[in-house]
């Protein structure tokens, strides 16, 4: 079975600047990377960092699942204002965003933080608190910049392993090293 890599980050279109700006870049590195492993790739099917990230991913051949806040196809376009051009497969879990995330958290075997807000830090706390694999691409801002911080202050034990590296095939490669090390429930 392949192991599902979930993207988290910032849906902010104005914060992924120009097709050359350096989040962008970054972005679509990550995108490639993901897909040149045999994964699958997971995402809250929505703007910003994560479309980058998904979009080129999808165009270098990963299977791109998208979990929904809405409950069909048209809350999905209207009501969120998400896309639907760069997922192989959309789930509508009608759980709204915050309900949402945990689906989507749930549903990977590790997840990968790129910049990210609130909306992250929602994420970055589901994926703690399940006993995650979690990678923070640092240097991209936000949530993915604040791991020690969090970790610092707020941390239980959960089982969780936090990775941060500010390249992303390093990143994704110790993510799926811990991965495939870590004992498969029977």
């Amino acid at each position: 079975m392949k192991a599902t890599v979930g993207v988290m980050g910032s849906a902010s279109k104005e914060l992924l600047g120009t097709a050359d700006s350096l989040l962008n870049v970054t972005a679509q590195r990550l995108g490639r990377a993901i897909a040149a492993r045999d994964v699958i790739l997971m995402t809250g099917a929505t703007t910003g960092v994560v479309y980058a990230t998904g979009k080129a991913a999808f165009e270098a051949g990963v299977f791109h699942v998208g979990i929904s806040p809405g409950a069909n196809l048209q809350e999905h376009v209207e009501r969120y204002e998400l896309p639907v051009d760069v997922c192989n497969v959309l789930i509508y879990t009608g759980f709204g965003l915050k309900g949402r995330n945990v689906v989507l958290i749930r549903s990977c075997d590790l997840v990968i933080f790129i910049a990210g807000a609130m909306g992250s830090l929602n994420e970055f706390t589901i994926a703690h608190d399940e006993g995650k694999i979690i990678g923070c691409l640092t240097g991209t801002g936000g949530v993915a910049d604040q791991a020690d911080y969090l970790l610092e202050k707020f941390s239980k034990r959960t089982g969780a392993q936090v990775f941060q590296e500010s390249e992303p095939e390093r990143l994704i490669d110790a993510c799926l090293e811990a991965f495939y090390q870590r004992p498969r429930d029977s």
